[in-house]
């Protein structure tokens, strides 16, 4: 009798263990695209070089939207007056589309990576505002007219607020030459090149409370001219230690509601503290993951994904900038040569501890 029961007893915990397997077998399959299909598109930033081999694979297998991270930049796809190169941003374009995935188009106006020849006339001096309002015109219309209907949304303008100071213009070269109307131009230049896609204004440390007032006043001001703005991109570049809950709530509440969607634009979490310039590396710069830096992001992203959740209405996109920790450019910034570890994917492609509390949700 007693054998009986034991053998009764073993079978049970066969079960139990073959239920409680399958289960953990089929929440680990879990994908970032699956796992959002009824929230918001989950996207990644990727260069030519990620669109072959484990790396292709596990875009297509893990987002559904992509970024082309620099190909779209001023200065990599119009390097000379008369010459573009297309040959990076269609390849990124064609990957997406061969494979269902929609596309945000990053960047049409920035002060940096801006060629040099933009602001520069045929006599060596700086051009008149009319010139540098016809070349930004005579860009955006042709890049974003290439890509008409394959492209839903564009940051328009990226990163035109300044950090510190009491003025909401950065000084950069087209507010110098042309003044705060460039802003309003590059909008109204998009708009009446592809009049369905969505524009975005496109910044980083919108949590600071200076910083984010700046940008609202920004914005009131293009909505007040009913300039073509739809959208306000947050790019996300975070760490293990910011923006904590509340900081990241008042911005995505304070954006919506000025009318705008909004959107997490360059998503990564240093396991570092948070630094905004760029510094020399130190002896302590040692580049190495601990298991307090592991579990620190995994709480952190596990956060952010819950704040999300949240605000569906509000947020139509999340992208991550870059496809693992295999590569990042926080691993030259804000220190060359320190290895960084933002991601939810190590360096071998496999989900880090982080992915679970992304993906696993009631």
């Amino acid at each position: 009798m007693k054998k009986s029961a034991d053998i009764q007893v073993f079978i049970i915990g066969i079960c139990l263990f073959t239920v409680l397997f399958s289960s953990t077998a089929v929440r680990a399959q879990k994908t970032l695209k699956e796992a959002y299909k009824n929230y918001f598109p989950v996207g990644v930033a990727v260069a030519p070089r990620n669109l072959t081999g484990r790396e292709a694979e596990l875009i297509v297998k893990q987002f559904s939207s992509v970024t082309p991270e620099n190909a779209m930049k001023m200065g990599p796809i119009h390097p000379e007056p008369d010459r573009y190169n297309w040959q990076d941003a269609d390849a990124i374009v064609a990957f997406a589309q061969k494979n269902g995935m929609k596309v945000r188009g990053h960047t049409l106006c920035w002060h940096n990576q801006t060629p040099r020849w933009f602001f520069t006339g045929d006599d060596g001096k700086q051009v008149t505002r009319e010139v540098l309002l016809e070349r930004l015109r005579q860009h955006i219309n042709d890049v974003v007219g290439r890509y008409k209907g394959r492209i839903y949304a564009w940051d328009v303008v990226n990163e035109a607020v300044p950090d510190t100071g009491s003025g909401i213009y950065r000084q950069s070269k087209f507010y110098e030459i042309i003044g705060e109307d460039y802003i309003e131009k590059a909008f109204e230049y998009a708009h009446a090149a592809d009049r369905d896609a969505q524009l975005f204004y496109n910044d980083y440390n919108t949590e600071s409370a200076a910083k984010r007032e700046k940008i609202i006043q920004l914005l009131k001001k293009l909505k007040a001219k009913n300039i073509p703005v739809h959208g306000v991109g947050l790019q996300g570049h975070w760490s293990i230690d910011e923006p904590t809950a509340s900081e990241l709530e008042k911005s995505i509440q304070a954006f919506s509601s000025l009318g705008l969607v909004v959107q997490i634009t360059e998503l990564d979490v240093s396991v570092y503290p948070k630094e905004h310039e760029r510094r020399e590396r130190k002896s302590s710069d040692n580049g190495v993951l601990t298991p307090d830096m592991v579990t620190k992001q995994a709480a952190q992203y596990k956060m952010l994904f819950d704040i999300f959740r949240k605000y569906k209405q509000d947020l139509t996109g999340v992208t991550f900038w870059n496809v693992s920790d295999k590569s990042s450019w926080l691993d030259n910034f804000p220190v060359p040569g320190r290895k960084d570890y933002p991601l939810l994917f190590d360096q071998n492609y496999e989900p880090k501890p982080a992915f679970d509390g992304v993906v696993n949700f009631e």
